[in-house]
């Protein structure tokens, strides 16, 4: 600090090395932003763009966070865990068109409803929508969620097929690895994996990052897609690339899907989901290794032979047979009941002690996963699958995981299913199968007819009498329906379930039968919490 002509100034080196004026004891210049703690002085992180964040790095965070999704038990927990309770066995369409913008009344709007739903259902439960035709659309989504979720982002292109008898639609999926969109020449195209090779300039002069063609506004304009994943040892063609424009030229309609949730602006390519935590998690699994080995050798009794004489083996240090005594065989020295073996003079055996204190094993990793699950929006309960609190407790973890995966529900069907369904009725509208006026002409008309939602997993129900009494509270006052209730409760379709009842309640009186209500079923149920 200088004192100049009754004016106080405070130095202070700027990361470029110039002086400048800095004022003390303001804000966070003693916090988080101060420069002389001894904590802080040497922790100069830069954030800088999400390009230099991320695509740099996107192929190593790609390799790792693969290899912890099949070679950690945690890692494979929180990707598998989490596709099992956001898809499951895929998400259901129920569409939910805008009746009175397309002047319908509710009951013809039912009805379109269910029978576009059916028609839909005829090319989704097919693998004929697979380009491939090994996976049905529901199998697809399963595939595209975890790829997305192990790469940070997946890919679908939309093909077309010859329609035959048994599929009337052409409209095809094909899904992409995420690496195999990347820049043509190569992701190494200076001859190093710098930064200098996240970016290029494409043929026709707009950049291209990370296999994202982008104009000078930023705009997405294609992908560059290579017909092998780049650097496969197993295929030994030439690698080239497809450059597919993000939309059509006269449909404006999509022509690739990006499954991918960005987090940051100018953003093009996603960051896997165990990127936060790979250090952690491998660090647990390096240490789960290390005392898993611990056991197996305290599990044994080791014994070794000692002997003043040199020698490589067993044979060597027993010695030279004397004549008259008996042959002795090496193999004969082991442990059983009750055995009693006799060495020459001069050899002594001794023990290993392998014993080893895990006491600690669990509590430590037990933080660490709490950590891990904490970072990934996941409670450790439901990571773990592991509910040994009270039911408040668990019903709590579970309430807070089913946040998670409804709001990544969300953004796959946003991403994957919404736009493929679209893709779909608009080519059922143009064949005829289903009828839906005004739907090319106007783009009002077409969002209405185009509505839905999708339906996945339920959460799962520790108490179901308390959770069947907040629900049917919800639809008595209004704060729900049914037909959501039924599929988020159960997984099924309000209208069916109503028909079925309604003929089970026929057949019971034909039959002279009366059960109990189950409201009277319920006030039997001990509501008490355990």
């Amino acid at each position: 600090m200088r004192r100049r002509k009754g004016r106080i100034r405070n130095w202070i080196r700027s990361p470029t090395g110039k002086t400048g004026i800095q004022v003390k004891n303001t804000g966070y210049s003693e916090g988080g932003g101060g420069r002389t703690s001894n904590i802080l002085k040497a922790w100069n992180p830069v954030r800088s763009s999400a390009k230099a964040d991320i695509d740099t790095s996107l192929s190593v965070l790609r390799g790792r966070s693969a290899d912890q999704s099949i070679n950690s038990a945690v890692g494979a927990a929180a990707i598998n865990t989490s596709a099992l309770h956001a898809i499951g066995d895929g998400l259901k369409l129920s569409p939910r068109i805008f009746f009175k913008d397309l002047g319908l009344t509710a009951e013809k709007a039912k009805e379109w409803e269910s029978n576009t739903a059916r028609e839909f259902n005829l090319w989704a439960s097919s693998s004929q929508c697979d380009l491939y035709r090994r996976n049905n659309f529901y199998d697809l989504q399963h595939i595209a969620y975890t790829a997305y979720l192990t790469d940070g982002d997946a890919f679908a292109l939309f093909r077309r097929k010859v329609p035959d008898l048994n599929m009337p639609y052409s409209i095809r999926i094909q899904l992409i690895e995420a690496n195999r969109v990347s820049n043509p020449l190569g992701q190494g195209y200076m001859g190093t994996l710098g930064p200098w090779a996240v970016e290029m300039r494409g043929p026709n002069g707009n950049r291209i990052i990370n296999g994202v063609e982008i104009a000078d506004d930023g705009e997405i304009k294609a992908f560059w897609i290579s017909n092998k994943v780049p650097y496969d040892p197993t295929d030994f063609q030439p690698t080239t690339w497809t450059r597919v424009e993000a939309f059509g030229a006269r449909t404006g309609k999509t022509n690739i899907l990006q499954i991918c949730h960005d987090t940051r602006a100018e953003q093009y390519r996603g960051v896997p989901y165990l990127a936060p935590v790979l250090e952690t998690l491998k660090q647990v699994s390096r240490y789960t290794r290390a005392e898993l080995t611990s056991a197996i050798i305290k599990s044994f009794f080791a014994l070794f032979f000692t002997s003043t004489n040199t020698g490589a083996d067993l044979n060597a240090i027993l010695g030279p047979q004397e004549p008259g005594q008996p042959v002795v065989d090496v193999n004969e020295y082991g442990l059983a009941a009750g055995t009693l073996n006799a060495l020459p003079r001069g050899v002594d055996v001794k023990s290993v002690d392998a014993s080893n204190s895990q006491s600690t094993f669990e509590p430590f990793v037990t933080q660490l996963i709490k950590q891990i699950a904490a970072a990934i929006g996941q409670p450790y309960e439901v990571l773990l699958k592991s509910f040994n609190s009270s039911y408040s407790a668990s019903r709590a973890a579970l309430l807070q995981a089913w946040e998670e995966y409804k709001l990544r529900r969300k953004w796959f069907a946003n991403d994957f299913c919404q736009p493929i369904y679209e893709n779909w009725l608009a080519e059922a509208v143009a064949i005829g199968r289903v009828q839906a006026p005004g739907f090319f002409e106007n783009a009002r008309l077409r969002q209405a007819w185009c509505g839905a939602d999708w339906f996945g997993p339920t959460m799962s129900i520790l108490d179901p009498i308390k959770d069947v009494n907040g629900s049917a509270l919800r639809v008595a006052y209004g704060l729900s329906t049914r037909t959501k209730e039924a599929a988020e409760m159960t997984g099924t379709n309000y209208e069916e379930n109503i028909e079925t009842i309604a003929y089970e309640k026929q057949r019971e009186k034909a039959l002279g039968l009366s059960f109990e209500s189950p409201m009277v079923l319920a006030d039997k149920g001990d509501d008490k919490e355990k």
